[in-house]
């Protein structure tokens, strides 16, 4: 047995693409390519005929073994009426996704379409409402969605009391004030958000940052990356587009605008859903804030050192943003 146990591997290319070929009907010879690492491990594959793909191993998460089967099921709805995403492609046996053995354990596999088009740009507002006009597709599909068994259900709990207590849990907010000051800006969350009556419910994206996206040459937005997708709040989904142009020292408010004037080109939103989106962008933050202090023990303090440094941003956006707003 080996001294240490592994919390995390990356795969060798050429042993991956002999794994793809046997589960999937791929040309010989396979070129698989690392495009990135983290959260997922994500591989361009590349056979030697025929449409090149992409190909996502799933990492471990705090928040629970990855639900590949509710997501793949979804992006199969998506594609069956129509809405521009990336589609899993089947195994040889019919599957929409796989389990392979790495040192630390299984870890699922999806084989994606490699979407045409090109990446989006944080400033245009002409990629704003284009995202925004795609998410309000999937909404609209997402009400003949029914997921049979979801394992992420993108409530309160799911997206702010646990990701809290991972962060309270990691050791890396050290500050008994700091500390103090998140559980309170929380707490305060949480209750404006339960004040709200009747908030929507959809099957989320998840993840609808702006980047999560290829832009055809007809200005249409294609989606992929739904892996942090399940049942919840329509505000949330509509709050981490607004998340991605303030946080982090950004200060794109007309992105944001542009983003809701094309969902609703394609789908109206309620005042109370607009409204709650403010709030969520305390939640988003917190969420991954969670995210990253679960992945201390393989990143390092240094790299999740950042979530320490967060409360200025939150307090602000509160001040700014929430307080004397009508719930």
């Amino acid at each position: 047995m080996p001294d240490f146990v592994p919390i995390y591997s990356t795969p060798e290319a050429a042993g991956l693409a002999r794994f793809l070929l046997a589960h999937y009907a791929l040309d010989d010879p396979l070129t698989c390519r690392l495009l990135s690492r983290g959260m997922n491990d994500v591989y361009r594959v590349a056979p030697a005929s025929g449409p090149r793909y992409i190909f996502r191993l799933s990492h471990r998460r705090a928040r629970g073994a990855p639900d590949v089967a509710t997501e793949t099921a979804f992006l199969a709805h998506l594609r069956r009426l129509g809405a521009p995403v990336a589609a899993a492609i089947a195994t040889r046996e019919g599957s929409l996704f796989l389990r392979g053995d790495a040192a630390e354990g299984a870890r699922e596999g999806v084989l994606f379409e490699a979407l045409d088009g090109r990446d989006p740009v944080i400033n245009s507002a002409a990629d704003a409402r284009a995202n925004g006009a795609t998410l309000a597709r999937i909404h609209n599909a997402a009400e003949s969605f029914q997921a049979e068994a979801p394992l992420y259900r993108l409530d309160l709990d799911h997206l702010l009391r646990r990701p809290l207590a991972r962060v309270l849990a990691s050791g890396v907010v050290e500050e008994a004030s700091v500390r103090d000051d998140l559980a309170a800006i929380a707490e305060r969350t949480g209750q404006r958000i339960e004040a709200f009556d009747g908030l929507s419910w959809t099957h989320c994206h998840g993840d609808c940052h702006g980047f999560n996206a290829r832009i055809s040459e007809t200005g249409e937005a294609a989606f992929y990356d739904f892996d942090d997708g399940g049942p919840g709040y329509l505000a949330y989904d509509l709050s981490v587009f607004l998340w991605a142009k303030v946080s982090f020292g950004r200060k794109l408010i007309a992105m944001w605008e542009a983003f809701i004037d094309g969902y609703r080109a394609a789908r109206s939103i309620s005042a109370q859903d607009l409204e709650a989106a403010q709030a969520f962008v305390i939640v988003r933050h917190l969420w991954l804030m969670g995210e990253y202090a679960s992945r201390a023990d393989e990143w390092g303090r240094d790299g999740v050192g950042w979530i320490a440094r967060e409360t200025g941003f939150l307090k602000q956006w509160e001040d700014e943003r929430l307080d004397g707003r009508l719930f």
